[in-house]
Order: structure tokens, then sequence, then C-alpha cells
């Protein structure tokens, strides 16, 4: 069994199409079917079958595959941590982000980092909270941001950062428009536009519905912050949203609220994995976070 067929089998299995892989991989059709063929034979099992114009695994063609991207996430670590022994300056930083994060601040403080390390690489994954903590555990990622903070968990650590508080959106002709502050009940009576099921930010803005005395109204849904802020400022609702996602100016630009009643914050942290050592270069842009973030 060799690496390439590992490789190979792996990029097949994502694209669900020998075509599509090779040319990613950039070598013939029949090559990658014949490694295909050839990993088969060596296993004794079948690990596609095909589904119209597609390949799809097969139920041990699902298990080998898990347990192949782990080995290969082991390996390409262990090379990185040689590269990283010979030159600290010259690896590589995995890290995870949630969406509302990549907007400013994870540019701005791997811009501040790279000032004084140049030549280390990042490679970003962005997700929602529940993704990139399993990302974590399943070492793809050797840090992630996210929010909320969790303080007690079973195979993640890491540390707070900061606590952001979240501010009312509403349409520029909402009557609470022009206000400084006001309580959440006020908009007890207005459609609000909220994140999907999958993001922390849903269940904060429930909640604290909840304690304002209310169960709100959903008018609509997005996964971006710009789909969120755009409606709300589109006239189909209201919305709550952390100060950071609303720093950068857009066309459509909704008024900003502060709410006093009750006080919306969330936490956001940086994980790693529990009782594991980080990678040098890793660790070392986590004790920059945690100075940069005790700066401010």
């Amino acid at each position: 069994m060799e690496l390439r067929q590992l490789h190979y089998f792996i990029k097949v299995a994502r694209k669900q199409h020998v075509t599509q892989a090779s040319e990613e991989l950039h070598v013939a059709q029949s090559a990658v079917s014949r490694q295909i063929h050839q990993l088969e034979e060596e296993l004794g099992v079948t690990l596609f079958v095909q589904k119209g114009r597609n390949l799809q695994l097969t139920p041990v063609g699902k298990l080998f595959l898990k347990r192949v991207e782990g080995i290969m996430n082991d390996l390409e670590r262990a090379v990185g941590e040689v590269h990283e022994f010979l030159d600290p300056a010259m690896g590589e930083i995995r890290i995870g982000f949630p969406h509302t994060l990549g907007i400013n601040l994870l540019p701005t403080v791997v811009a501040e980092f790279r000032k004084n390390h140049p030549n280390v690489k990042f490679r970003l994954r962005q997700g929602t909270f529940n993704s990139l903590v399993k990302d974590v555990i399943n070492r793809e990622i050797d840090l992630s941001f996210v929010s909320p903070f969790p303080e007690i968990h079973d195979y993640v650590a890491g540390e707070l950062l900061m606590e952001e508080e979240l501010l009312a959106i509403l349409p520029a002709q909402h009557p609470l428009a022009g206000e400084e502050m006001i309580r959440l009940e006020q908009l007890r009576e207005d459609p609000f536009v909220m994140f999907s099921e999958a993001y922390s930010l849903r269940s904060i803005v429930l909640a604290a519905c909840k304690k304002a005395g209310f169960i709100p109204k959903i008018g609509f849904e997005g996964e971006e912050t710009d789909t969120i802020r755009g409606l709300v400022a589109a006239g189909m609702g209201v919305g709550l949203l952390p100060e950071m996602a609303l720093l950068e100016i857009s066309p459509l630009q909704p008024a900003m609220v502060k709410v006093s009643e009750p006080r919306v914050t969330r936490t956001v942290g940086l994980v790693r994995r529990k009782d594991e050592k980080l990678p040098p270069v890793a660790e070392g842009f986590r004790q920059f976070l945690l100075d940069y973030f005790r700066s401010r």
C-alpha cells in the first residue's frame, strides 16, 4: 500500500468523481482509476460503487476513509513538526474561526503576527461552534476561536479572550432607529432575522428574548452576517449582532442601537486539544493572542 494510493483515494472520495479528482491531482484519469483498483485488490474489498455519474463510498469505504484521513493528518503534522524543529519561523498554523470573527478580528491578528513572523503560513478553516470543536478534537486544526467559550469541556481546553456586546439592528425607518438605547422587550412585536439553528448566536438571541419576557417571531433566517444585516436594512425585520460584525460599512446599512435590558453579550475564546502540546509555531501564536487581548 502506497501513500499515493491513499492520497488518490481521499481525493476521489471527496470529489465523488474520478475525472474531477484526476484534474485536481494533475494526473491521468486512468492512473487514478488504476491506483484505486489496486488499493481495492490489496484490501480485498470494494471501496466505491457507481451511482449515476458519480462514485459513492461503500460502508467499508466510509470506514476506511475516516481512518485514512486521520493517518494522513498525523503524517502531515509530523512533517510539519520536523520542519518547525529545523526552523520554527517557517511553520504552519492551522486555526479555525466562526465567520463573525473573519470580518475584522482574524485578519487583524494574523497581519499583526506576521509583522514579526513573515514566513509563517496560515491554514484557515471557518465553521460553526460544533464543527470547529470537532475539527480541533480530530486534529484537523491546532487552535480555534470559538463563541461561546466552553469553560468546561471533556476534550478541549483554552482561554477566554473577550466578552462582546450584541447590538440591536433595525431598519432605518423603524420607530426606534434614532434611539441611543432600548429595552429588548420593545422589539417583541417585530419579526426577527436570525442565524439558522447551527449557529450559537441564535441561541444567545433566543435566550435574551426569553429573559425579556417573549418568544421572538422569526421572519427570516440566514447563515452570514452580511445576509442578516442586509435583510434588516431592507426592512424585513430586526436582529441582534455582535459589535465586531458591524464594523464594516456596507451599502445596505441598518441602524444600530444599544440594548440596556437585558444586556446581551457573547464570549469569545481560544481552544486547543486538552492535555496535548501544541506545535511550537502554534504555541507561539497562542501566546501572541493572549498578550494581544490582555493589552486591549
